[in-house]
């Protein structure tokens, strides 16, 4: 048996909403992952994490991933190229992330820092080189084994 954290998550209570944001794990050829440095200006600036994005009203998590994929790294692909991974729920101080993770091992065109980010290809043993935010760190290790 694995064992679990013993991290307090509180109730969503009025002050702290849901914030529902979708991730792309882009797995090369390689099998490395690609991760997106979050730019001056924004929260958490500086940490890495996986590229992504908030998942528009009327939207599936799958499509907003091709959206923000194209809008984020300018490259193409497909709803039924996302596979599902694992998800993150974490309490932050102002919000609740609630991310689904998808698997993309297909996709047109170089990834490209379209929104100020760096971008780097990391095998999973180099992803603690990485300082990410809580919710992207919380699931490492179930990607570790699945990679």
């Amino acid at each position: 048996m694995t064992a679990c954290s013993l991290i307090d998550i509180p109730l969503l209570r009025p002050d702290r909403p849901m914030i529902f944001v979708a991730a792309a794990v882009l797995i090369d050829a390689e099998n490395r992952v690609l991760l997106a440095q979050r730019p001056e200006g924004k929260t958490m600036a500086g940490l890495w994490e996986f590229p992504g994005g908030k998942v528009d009203e009327n939207e599936t998590p799958e499509h907003a991933l091709v959206r923000e994929l194209r809008e984020e790294l300018g490259i193409e692909t497909s709803p039924g190229c996302m596979q599902p991974m694992t998800f993150a729920s974490h309490p932050y101080e102002k919000f609740h992330l609630l991310m689904p993770l998808f698997g993309c091992r297909v996709w047109q065109g170089e990834p490209q820092p379209r929104e100020g980010q760096k971008l780097a290809w990391a095998s999973k043993h180099e992803w603690r080189d990485y300082p990410m935010p809580p919710a992207d760190d919380r699931v490492l290790p179930i990607l570790f084994e699945m990679l």
